[in-house]
């Protein structure tokens, strides 16, 4: 059957492709530590249990608004407000499936086919993949140390800037100073910006300012997306938002209306409550414990550079030291010993790897990063 020429150049999303061979292995009887998405170990937060189990005791659950239940937005927005500082309005809340779905739709709403859209690499997949599939033009820019005005200046003309603050998969945080800059920068060129803030309460250390935490953050035509995913353990409830002017809220939900409709009204009954419990202590300090325990298993491996992450549930390595690139290494990894990964070339940059670490237990996460750290020291010394 013939289909359409939009679809048939493009290619199935890196990370889930990894994350599907990894569970077709799964089904077939074969041990594999899944090193390759972060899927934690923790259950969702019991307040978002609850706003479900409480749901179900309704009546009826009704068609909501596609933009999201008018109290669920004035929820979120009484959220944004105290937890980022941004100063939004209940119509300036779109609530989606997933933070994905708000990319695609703030991606469609805000440019046209052709139109450049920049993006720093390493970059989440998502980000370049919705660009080709919108028939906009992903311009991959190197993730710098610290965002200069000499950087900024030096980019080209684009239509959007996507920003992942904090970042995945580095664990990089804006500081307040490279906001103010972006900022800057976005008002000299007339620049829009898509800002993903999805970590933003997987902080290790630091602080975290939002670009949309602006009196004139409509102006400069921000858009700020959120997911409970990793945040709050809910990768399957598909959960998310965005904070966005809002004449461009509504042609978001313009598309998002023949698409979708609204998300489910229990998805959104959790989204506002596992946002309303607060920050996940618990689940932040656990964290912190396995990225500090590989960051001890890999100290002084030759062949592999790890920094300290300060944010995130992803390790970003360097193993261009090796003979073997990222995929190729990434590969032989996931079928000599069973660990999948994800190389650096599905988020744009070769010879790096990049390890989910809150999946399994303790003692899984050790059996998978000795074995990784094994295998490589294998190829290096055999070079």
């Amino acid at each position: 059957m013939d289909i359409s020429r939009r679809i048939s150049r493009s290619q199935p999303l890196a990370t889930t492709a990894m994350h599907g061979r990894v569970d077709a292995m799964k089904a077939r009887g074969e041990a594999v530590i899944d090193f390759s998405i972060a899927i934690s170990h923790f259950p969702a937060p019991p307040a978002a249990l609850d706003a479900v189990r409480q749901g179900l005791e309704q009546t009826t659950l009704p068609y909501t608004a596609v933009g999201g239940d008018a109290r669920i937005r004035a929820r979120l927005a009484n959220y944004v407000a105290a937890r980022n500082r941004i100063p939004a309005t209940p119509d300036e809340i779109l609530v989606t499936n997933g933070a994905k779905q708000a990319l695609y739709q703030a991606l469609y709403a805000m440019a046209d086919p052709g139109d450049a859209v920049i993006i720093f690499k390493p970059h989440w997949p998502a980000y370049v993949a919705t660009c080709k599939l919108l028939e906009l033009r992903p311009v991959l820019v190197d993730l710098p140390e610290e965002i200069t005005d000499q950087l900024l200046d030096s980019l080209p003309p684009a239509r959007i800037l996507i920003l992942n603050n904090p970042h995945n998969p580095t664990g990089m945080v804006l500081g307040e100073a490279e906001v103010e800059r972006v900022a800057a920068w976005l008002r000299r060129t007339g620049t829009r910006a898509i800002v993903d803030e999805s970590y933003d309460q997987l902080i290790f250390e630091g602080g975290h300012t939002s670009l949309a935490a602006r009196a004139d953050w409509r102006e400069l035509g921000v858009v700020t997306l959120y997911s409970v995913s990793q945040s709050h353990a809910m990768m399957g409830w598909r959960a998310g938002f965005a904070v966005a002017p809002a004449p461009l809220v509504t042609a978001m939900e313009t598309l998002q209306g023949p698409i979708t409709a609204a998300a489910p009204m229990l998805t959104q009954l959790a989204l506002a409550a596992a946002l309303e419990s607060g920050e996940p202590a618990a689940m932040l300090e656990e964290y912190r414990a396995r990225r500090d325990l590989v960051l001890e298993l890999v100290a002084g491996v030759p062949w592999l550079a790890m920094r300290r992450p300060a944010s995130g549930p992803y390790l970003w390595g360097d193993i261009s030291r090796l003979t073997m690139d990222g995929i190729g290494f990434s590969e032989q990894l996931l079928h000599r010993r069973g660990v999948a990964l994800m190389p650096g070339e599905a988020l744009g940059v070769p010879g790096h790897i990049r390890i989910g670490y809150i999946c399994d237990d303790v003692a899984t996460l050790r059996r998978g990063v000795r074995a990784l750290v094994d295998f490589g020291n294998q190829l290096y010394h055999a070079a």
